[in-house]
């Protein structure tokens, strides 16, 4: 389970790798069980889609702290499990989990999957769960990683739908921008809601070479926290950056306001927000 392959990342994607084998990927690596715990409604149906059996060989792009990888480990049990990731600290983190769990068929490598050389035919399942919208060229990764798959390999995403669908950020926006006028992302750009229309989900899939897409949509719930003050600090992990232009006054506002918000959605099972995603089904051709 070491790294043994050179590392290729594409120009494009250096910021993403800087961000993911910098802060950003401690911070999400410090977190991992609640970054986890927040997918944890929408997992089941993701890996259903995967329709994984024991003697796969599973390829997970974007895996983090490899939850989806272990899991797809398990399930293939006489097959194997590659997860790949920008993200040194999410890669340690994922590699400690498969120890811990005694997994033997699993292998973590740092890689940027929009250039990295998988060998040709060698898949049967590819994997992405909200990974697949950070590529700066979609079209050149899915198509790598196509064709890394054998012929009638099955691709399955998870991506975001736009911002407006998705509570549990829009919410938290919301609350810290303190009444200002926040810029969002170009649509297509690369992020969370870089494949959050279903129409460039399908112009991208063909144009990497898939065929037979389906985009089926996924409302769930989304847990920020256990309760209001794990849930406070998720978001403020997330988006607290908002906070930093502000004076003493209006910051106080903001959190007072983003307390508020997660107070509001305080369920039994956790702080919950409405969340909606697409559910991607591909194959490569025969």
């Amino acid at each position: 389970m070491t790294e043994t392959t050179t590392l290729r990342i594409d120009p494009g994607n250096t910021e993403q790798a800087r961000a993911w084998n910098g802060d950003e990927g401690a911070r999400w690596s410090a977190s991992a069980d609640r970054y986890d715990d927040a997918l944890r409604a929408h997992h089941p149906a993701f890996m259903a889609a995967a329709g994984l059996t024991a003697t796969d060989a599973v390829l997970d792009v974007g895996c983090g702290n490899g939850r989806t990888t272990l899991d797809a480990a398990r399930t293939a049990a006489r097959g194997s499990a590659l997860g790949v990731d920008l993200s040194g600290p999410m890669l340690e983190v994922a590699r400690a989990r498969a120890r811990a769990e005694g997994l033997t068929n699993v292998t973590f490598t740092r890689a940027d999957a929009q250039v990295h050389p998988f060998p040709p035919a060698a898949f049967d399942v590819a994997l992405s769960r909200t990974g697949a919208m950070f590529f700066a060229d979609p079209v050149a990764a899915l198509a790598n990683v196509g064709r890394a798959l054998r012929p009638r390999g099955r691709l399955v995403l998870l991506t975001w739908q736009p911002l407006d669908r998705n509570e549990w950020i829009a919410a938290s926006m919301t609350a810290l921008a303190a009444g200002r006028d926040l810029p969002l992302p170009p649509a297509g750009r690369p992020g969370p809601f870089g494949l959050s229309d279903p129409a460039r989900i399908r112009a991208v899939l063909a144009a990497a070479g898939f065929s037979d897409v389906e985009v089926q949509p996924q409302e769930r719930p989304l847990y920020l926290g256990r309760d209001a003050a794990e849930a406070e600090r998720f978001a403020l992990g997330q988006l607290g950056w908002l906070l930093e232009p502000l004076d003493p006054a209006d910051r106080e506002g903001a959190l007072g306001a983003l307390r508020e918000s997660l107070a509001a959605h305080v369920t039994p099972d956790g702080v919950a927000y409405g969340s909606a995603g697409w559910l991607v089904i591909a194959a490569r051709p025969a």
